[in-house]
């Protein structure tokens, strides 16, 4: 590999924000300061939308306490786009590079990020253009290969966690039947983080539904009857992309005239459908009540201070390394390897081609399902609680024996 070259460099956001991929940013900027390499460092606005047209800010010029209160802050502070770029739009971005002599490539994002960057570093090699390319990990999904879990997860967990634990209270004050539709189109690991905030053994959520457990509508209301019957009450947390056992989601069965993204995916998190669709089929089935549900959203995402210790951190680890790496190799995504649990939680951060990560996701796994496809194990619970840090202690005075 050539020495890396002097030259500018450029870094950019995209596909859903999240709680710390400010972190990731900033952690790019500190660590290009660093190198002589890298002249300037542009951060382009609306990632590669932003790139073809231009659109940059000099992220050398920021004053160092604005930075960390940008890595603090949740969403994308420069941007992002949903735009999927072909080889013809990778072509224009590669010929604003050559224009403007940036060789350092830095974009972050999810699984079609790695692809982006995949496809313009091919075309750079193909160019033989010197281009350093480098994916940096975001999702709350927490889908990526490779890596043990993704930036994002953590922090989108613990709202989901924490968001749990309140609606399970509220219920205990007012029982009825409460469903919380969840983001997670194929993989299911954020709407297993609602366990994690149970601290007592008739918590709620009480059913947990995933993607990767299809469930009829006979079994799925058979649960909540069978829970309902013996608490009075039921929690439950149902990811966005639940599907029937025919495999297709709910909500595409829903939907009529399905709104599609730029990636052909589905509108799945920006209605309430399915959480009335399956309200009213509680009530009509079981004739109970007080049903209510609610879709979380966007809330998910960017939920202002509310962040994970460890994953803030690990955000803005992985854009330092991404920097560092780039000094040295051609291009990659970074990911994390765990090397402890439990309260000696550690990980290493590593290099990984970026054909291992483009386009590709992976499914929550089975050992982390109930054998009954309604909730989670303690596994996952073992797995992930390092990644949300300390959530709240809560009490329940309706508990205590009574006189």
């Amino acid at each position: 590999m050539a020495d890396a070259p002097k030259a500018n460099a450029i870094v950019s956001q995209s596909g859903g924000p999240t709680g710390v991929i400010n972190a990731s940013v900033v952690g790019v900027i500190e660590e290009a300061k660093k190198h002589p390499e890298i002249l300037n460092l542009y951060g382009a606005i609306h990632a590669v939308n932003g790139i073809v047209k231009e659109d940059f800010v000099d992220l050398m010029k920021v004053p160092d306490d604005v930075l960390e209160t940008v890595a603090s802050s949740p969403s994308a502070a420069l941007g992002s786009s949903r735009d999927k770029p072909d080889a013809a739009y990778c072509q224009k971005i590669l010929d604003i590079f050559k224009k403007r002599n940036i060789r350092y490539f830095f974009y972050a994002g999810g699984n079609d990020s790695a692809n982006t960057c995949h496809i313009i570093n091919n075309m750079a090699i193909d160019n033989s253009y010197d281009l350093r390319a480098f994916h940096i990990p975001k999702t709350v999904d927490n889908d990526l290969l490779v890596t043990d879990h993704c930036p994002g997860f953590g922090t989108a967990a613990k709202f989901v966690s924490c968001a749990l634990m309140g609606d399970d209270l509220d219920n205990r004050a007012l029982a009825g039947v409460k469903i919380d539709v969840v983001m997670g189109r194929h993989a299911g690991f954020l709407t297993a983080a609602a366990t994690l905030g149970k601290q007592r053994e008739d918590d709620g959520p009480h059913l947990i539904y995933v993607p990767e457990r299809p469930v009829s509508m006979e079994k799925f209301i058979s649960d909540i009857d069978a829970v309902y019957k013996k608490l009075g009450r039921c929690v439950i947390a149902v990811s966005e992309g639940i599907c029937d056992e025919d495999h297709k989601t709910w909500a595409e069965k829903l939907a009529e005239n399905t709104e599609r993204d730029a990636h052909g995916n589905v509108q799945l998190s920006g209605t309430g459908t399915l959480a009335d669709f399956l309200s009213s089929q509680i009530k009509e089935k079981l004739k109970i009540k007080r049903v209510r549900a609610d879709t979380f959203g966007y809330l998910q995402r960017s939920f202002a201070g509310l962040q994970s210790p460890s994953d803030v951190s690990e955000a803005r680890r992985c854009g330092i390394e991404a920097v560092k790496f780039s000094m040295t190799e051609q291009s990659g995504s970074i990911a994390m390897k765990r090397i402890g649990n439990g309260k000696d939680y550690a990980v290493e951060l590593f290099r990984t081609d970026l054909v291992n990560v483009a386009e590709k996701t992976k499914s929550l796994p089975d050992e982390y399902i109930n054998v009954q496809g309604n909730g989670i194990t303690q596994a996952f619970i073992d797995y992930a609680m390092p990644l949300t840090g300390e959530l709240p202690k809560t009490e329940f005075l309706g508990n205590y024996p009574k006189i």
